[in-house]
């Protein structure tokens, strides 16, 4: 057993690549020494180095196995001598086996060292950076940025390898047992003993290597000097994420926002901050924007930072200046008279301008409110509000900042006295724009927030554009779980299916008929990843897509609920045991269906199964128009003994060809009654 160390340094490293760059890493290394056992990874990454700690065996033991299967026994000399010539063996080498000849080789031990020389070099020939580079002259070698060293150390002993190849030298790097530290703190380099002492050094030398330390430091840091003015951090783990990929040891600072920008929206000061400077928000206790920002710096000050945040406070006064121009400019022309301006502004080729989706939203969104039971003046509101609802893309300051698209226009709505509804609905179409965000619930903006996916959604289908593997370049997935959320969150009953052919607005053709499909894949997503039974779901969607979503999931938890008692469990496994017998004996002379014959009866445990089917169906149908779900499941659930019975007592497969297909036909009935509840064989257990 030992430990191997690997730390890669190089120029600063982009820092939306570090984490990705470590898990590679550890991915990579952890499947080219496989024969090592690797194990106990831990990988690093800061903004110049990635680093993994892992332990492996020694060698790789001395094996056996077979290498190669070669020709038949009796075939051609030919076939044999070329197969032995192959391999440089000889043919008393091979050995007989099920009628071919194999070879078999013994592979030697090798030893750690040996396989790790062997495999890091082509691992960093082929490390799959997103975006490479080359430098200096004469080499083929690529990295993310230059690469300066590589420390590679087996128990505290360095690895011997070069990455050098025949003609390429690879910028003489090679294996080391040094690295660097912080490079205006303490430059220069130290040597490596062990991974402990690796990460002990660094932090002498000013470099906290482990992300989650620089997180806290980030994090609590802020906090503090937040908390010392009686305000509160804006949470953004991403900015955060991204500040620690710059940093190599966090200094956190505070500074103030000058008065005469206090009155630009919050969410512009909080982007401009955020894109153009990597600042931190911060908030009153009221949940307005306070006169404060934070920012790390990446090495402590002898002046505390006086100097620093001087310079980072006349910075963002030039930045907010640019803001301010935008926000004053946009005023200037109603967010109605920009409405026009969006026939200028193709949404796509196939699909028409802005301007043209905007008239589709609007009518959508009047459809939906009339759906929702809005009365007419909130209809107005909703086809107002979708009307307007993308003039903010001709904006200088959505231009500038894409980010506040809806939010924008919420604000120039707002100031040009349109109604609050529709002021609002504006800003918050958008959501919910990921999988954190709130979803819309005022009733005008929740319209509009489903007639915009609607719309995105009937348009790409109609045209063929369907997300295909990894690929949704239009966001479609993302648009049916927006509408799938907002749906449940306001537990709207709407027919999507209905409203899918409202926003179809005429076309045909296409992928319109996969639309339905797709909305329930997604719906199987969310629930998979809320832990629920999507197979419960899928079992349910066996003849489409219920356009009710809240029917559907509450027809999905009464299931759910039912399939996990014990008379639920043995009723699924009766439906499935029926389902097995027909579908083997339908195979023989099937398909066994229509009305069984009382009179072909023979036991008293046919005649219960049939009076029990005959006063489940009807209970079952009445619950389910009604909505009584969890009635629905216990009128079916009821039949659980009367089918233990039956099966226990019954030979389906009589010897009398009219008794077995009367029997057949009794199961064929139990089974079309379970099919009003769902199909019983797509659901696990």
């Amino acid at each position: 057993m030992a430990e191997l160390f690997i730390e890669l340094f190089s120029e600063e490293i982009p820092s939306g690549m570090q984490a990705r760059a470590a898990d590679d890493l550890g991915s990579l290394l952890t499947k080219a020494l496989d024969g090592l056992n690797p194990r106990d990874l831990r990988t690093f990454f800061g903004t110049r180095r990635i680093a993994a700690i892992l332990t492996v065996d020694a060698e790789i033991p001395a094996r056996s196995s077979v290498s190669e299967r070669g020709p038949r026994e009796g075939a051609p000399e030919k076939a044999l001598a070329g197969f032995t010539r192959k391999h440089g063996v000889t043919p008393d080498e091979l050995t007989l086996e099920n009628g071919f000849w194999v070879l078999n080789k013994s592979l030697d031990p090798v030893s750690a060292e040996s396989r790790v020389a062997e495999a890091v070099p082509e691992l960093l020939w082929k490390f799959p950076w997103p975006k490479s580079m080359r430098w200096g002259a004469g080499s083929n070698f690529t990295w993310v940025r230059p690469l300066r060293r590589i420390a590679c150390l087996l128990d505290g002993h360095v690895v011997p390898f070069a990455l050098a190849r025949e003609g390429d030298d690879a910028h003489a790097l090679k294996a080391s047992n040094l690295s660097e530290g912080h490079r205006f703190l303490a430059p220069g380099a130290f040597e490596i003993l062990s991974g402990q002492q690796w990460q002990e050094e660094l932090e002498t030398r000013s470099v906290i290597v482990d992300m989650d330390s620089r997180r806290d430091m980030v994090r609590t840091g802020v906090a503090r000097l937040a908390g010392q003015h009686g305000i509160t951090v804006v949470q953004d783990d991403e900015l955060v994420d991204e500040v620690c990929g710059l940093v190599e040891y966090p200094v956190p600072l505070l500074g103030k926002i000058d008065a005469a920008f206090m009155d630009l929206p919050a969410e512009v000061m909080q982007v401009s901050m955020r894109i153009n400077q990597r600042y931190f928000a911060l908030r009153n206790p009221d949940g307005k924007a306070a006169p404060y920002f934070a920012f790390v710096g990446n090495l402590p000050f002898k002046d505390g930072g006086k100097l620093t945040t001087a310079g980072n406070e006349r910075v963002l006064r030039a930045r907010f200046a640019d803001a301010r121009h935008f926000w004053d400019l946009d005023r200037k022309t109603k967010l109605a008279d920009r409405v026009p301006a969006l026939a200028a502004v193709t949404f796509h080729a196939k699909l028409g301008t802005q301007a043209e989706r905007a008239e589709r939203i609007s009518k959508l969104a009047g459809t939906v409110a009339q759906a929702m039971g809005l009365d007419g003046a909130q209809i107005a509101q909703a086809e107002r509000a979708g009307l307007l609802a993308k003039a903010d893309l001709t904006t200088g300051m959505v231009g500038e900042f894409p980010e506040l698209q809806g939010v924008m226009g919420g604000y120039y709505a707002a100031h040009d006295g349109e109604d609050e509804a529709v002021s609002r609905a504006v800003a918050e179409h958008y959501l919910p724009r990921g999988q954190s965000d709130d979803t819309a619930k005022a009733p005008v903006s929740v319209a509009v927030a489903i007639a915009d996916r609607l719309d995105l959604l009937a348009g790409f289908f109609a045209i063929g554009e369907l997300p295909s593997g990894s690929g949704d370049p239009y966001a479609l997935r993302r648009a049916a779980l927006g509408i799938i959320r907002t749906i449940r969150d306001n537990g709207l009953r709407l027919d999507l299916t209905e409203l899918f052919a409202q926003a179809a607005n005429g076309r045909t053709g296409g992928e319109l008929a996969k639309l339905p499909d797709f909305i329930a894949e997604r719906l199987r997503v969310q629930l998979r990843s809320e832990g629920e039974r999507h197979d419960v779901l899928a079992a349910m969607l066996t003849d489409g897509l219920d356009g009710d979503l809240v029917r559907l999931l509450a027809r999905t938890s009464a299931l759910s609920e039912m399939i996990q008692t014990e008379d639920g469990r043995n009723l699924l496994a009766a439906a499935k045991r029926a389902a097995n017998i027909l579908r083997i004996e339908d195979k023989k002379d099937g398909p066994h269906t229509g009305t069984p014959d009382p009179a072909l009866y023979t036991q008293d445990e046919e005649r219960a199964l049939a009076a029990g089917l005959d006063q489940a169906v009807p209970a079952i149908e009445t619950a389910l128009k009604e909505e009584r779900f969890t009635d629905a499941m216990q009128a079916i659930a009821a039949l659980r003994p009367t089918l233990d019975r039956f099966f226990e007592a019954v030979t389906v497969n009589a010897p009398e060809p009219e008794v077995r297909a009367n029997r057949l036909k009794l199961l064929s009935r139990f089974r079309e009654t379970t099919t009003l509840i769902a199909d019983f064989g797509q659901i696990e257990g």
